[in-house]
Order: structure tokens, then sequence, then C-alpha cells
């Protein structure tokens, strides 16, 4: 049984949430903020990213940060001014989710092209690397930090039709190795992967339209979770892949 966390869990933290507006991103901002983090909320949708920033201060969390930002644009000038625009609006960060991605279609090799799998890797593998080694100096000067990058199920185990997609989400799994064995030398940061299983998100209603609700796990199930690894109850624990079954409360 996952734990539970008092409310300020998270109090005097900044953690970064990519793909803040909907699905997993979303509910992390929220839970992050209402366990007293502030949280900088990265999407592109300026009318997603304010939804959000009501919301949290709606139920009265600290004041978060929006940034707007394509994913499938930025250079690694654009993810340096991030990290200096979070620096000079709360001068500091403490953890970051990886949440958003970019699906396609599900479709058999023969009828993939280059641009699929090359959207699908600058979002899902490539742009959380260039903004992890943005952000690294503020998260090598932070007393605990915490970077979860979230999975999907396909990068494990591969199958049929998920070619661009699996394969960028195999590649988060790599990257993610990588940065634990290089950063070790870090010891008040970790880096983790955070499998979440079937959950009824937006994603999961695109890839399987035909599965009823009952099948998954919900994303408020998976929250526990992601306190636990951004937060002290996980210190010490990096290079982690952690598959999650939350249909049946299994992980």
């Amino acid at each position: 049984m996952m734990q539970t966390f008092d409310d300020n869990y998270l109090a005097g933290r900044v953690i970064l949430v990519t793909g803040a507006t909907q699905g997993v991103g979303r509910d992390t901002a929220l839970t992050a903020a209402r366990h007293g983090a502030t949280v900088v909320l990265l999407a592109r949708s300026v009318r997603g990213l304010e939804k959000v920033y009501d919301e949290i201060v709606a139920q009265g969390s600290p004041e978060p940060v929006a940034i707007p930002l394509d994913l499938l644009e930025a250079s690694d000038d654009a993810f340096n001014t991030l990290a200096y625009q979070i620096k000079h609006a709360v001068g500091r960060l403490d953890g970051i989710v990886h949440c958003a991605q970019h699906f396609f279609a599900l479709s058999p090799l023969t009828d993939q092209r280059i641009d699929e799998w090359m959207n699908q890797y600058r979002i899902n593998t490539v742009a959380p690397f260039a903004l992890t080694r943005a952000c690294l100096p503020l998260l090598k000067a932070a007393d605990d930090a915490s970077v979860v990058f979230v999975g999907e199920t396909h990068g494990q185990q591969p199958g049929p039709f998920w070619g661009a997609f699996g394969a960028s989400k195999a590649g988060l799994n790599y990257l993610m190795q990588v940065a634990a064995s290089e950063w070790d030398v870090y010891p008040n940061l970790r880096v983790n992967l955070l499998v979440p299983g079937p959950i009824n998100s937006p994603f999961r209603t695109r890839t399987h339209p035909g599965e009823d609700k009952s099948e998954r796990g919900n994303i408020a199930e998976l929250m526990p979770h992601m306190l636990y690894w951004l937060g002290a109850a996980s210190k010490g624990r990096s290079g982690e892949i952690v598959s999650l079954d939350l249909r049946s409360n299994k992980a």
C-alpha cells in the first residue's frame, strides 16, 4: 500500500511539470501544489496553462508560474532561457516531472513516415534530455532534487503498431539510466522512471477507444506514487524503472 503524505510534504520545493495542461501532467501539478510545492507549469497552450494556473490558485496552493513552450520547436537556447526564467521567477528548482508526450497514431511500420518518428522522438526523448540538461545547475544546487520521467508500457514491452511511439519511450528509459549513472556523483539528485500502466487519461482513451474505463486505473491512484518519487521519502533511490499496475494495486 502506497503511503499518504501530509499537506506540507513538498512545502518549500519548486517543481517543474511538463505537459501540465491535461492528463497526468495536470493532476501532478495540482497534487504537488496541494502538498505545498510552487509548481512551474509548462505546456504549449496558453489557454490551458491559464486554466490550470487558476485551479491551483483556487485551491489555495502557492501561486504557480506558467511558461508556454512548444517542445517540438524548442532549441538549446530556448531550454537555457527556460532555466533562466525559472531561476529569475522563483530562485530555485527542486524537481522535474516529464509528463509531456507526443503520439501520432497506431499503424504498421510500412505506413509510418520519417516525420512521425522525428516528432515523437523530439518530444518524448530529446526534449526531456535537453530540458533536464539546461536545468541541471539548478537541480545540483538544490538540497534534495528529483527528476521523474514518465514512461509508457510499450517502451518496456514492444508490440505491433507501436513503432515510433514505443521506440521513443524506450529511448527515455535509456536516457534515464544514463543520467542516473552520470549524476550519481551528486548525492542530492536522483533520476527515476515511473511507468503508470493503463490509466484513465486522454492518451489511453485515444489509443484504446473500445476499452471500458473499469479496465484501467485512475490518475488519482497514481498521485501518491508521484509524490513519493518527488519528495524526501524517495531520497537515495535513483536509476530505477518503476512499473505500476494500478488496476490491481500492484507495483
